[in-house]
């Protein structure tokens, strides 16, 4: 099964999960340089339900919020990688700035973003829940970011 998938492709793989009775778990981000942090959120993440997608952030997306020299890895080898995770069950590339869009076309059943987001600035929070569906921040995993790999990596190598 491939895991990389369109948002059409992802729609109606949903459509059978749901008659199965199983839970949607969606979330989203850049996750340019992968790291223990991203690795630890997306377990919890999975923990919450029956399928887990993740959204990824285009290139061009990225570079909108990011800035200019970001990302470091290119969409399609980001999503490689994260496709590679046994906690993720899909992957989906999406090129606007935030899933908005992407969450009310998927309809999940749950919507998770990390604990440096409020509520209230989470994307599709407030359609996840007028739909019956639950929004979950998870606590960060402390000192762990790519902003602080890319850093440290300046730090010793110049």
């Amino acid at each position: 099964m491939n895991k990389i998938v369109t948002k059409e492709q992802l729609q109606e793989q949903l459509r059978e999960i749901r008659r199965q009775q199983k839970t949607v778990v969606f979330t989203n981000g850049c996750f340019d340089i992968l790291h223990v942090g991203h690795v630890r959120y997306l377990r919890e993440a999975k923990k919450l339900g029956d399928v887990l997608v993740l959204a990824l952030n285009s290139d061009a997306s990225v570079r909108t919020i990011k800035g200019e020299k970001r990302p470091l890895v290119p969409e399609e080898e980001r999503a490689d990688i994260m496709a590679a995770l046994e906690c993720i069950d899909y992957v989906v590339i999406f090129s606007e700035p935030t899933p908005q869009g992407l969450i009310e076309y998927l309809q999940p059943d749950i919507l998770v973003k990390g604990g440096d987001w409020t509520e209230d600035a989470i994307a599709g929070a407030d359609f996840v829940r007028a739909a019956g569906g639950r929004v979950v921040t998870i606590p960060l995993t402390a000192g762990h970011s790519t902003t602080n790999i890319v850093e440290k990596i300046r730090q010793v190598y110049g």
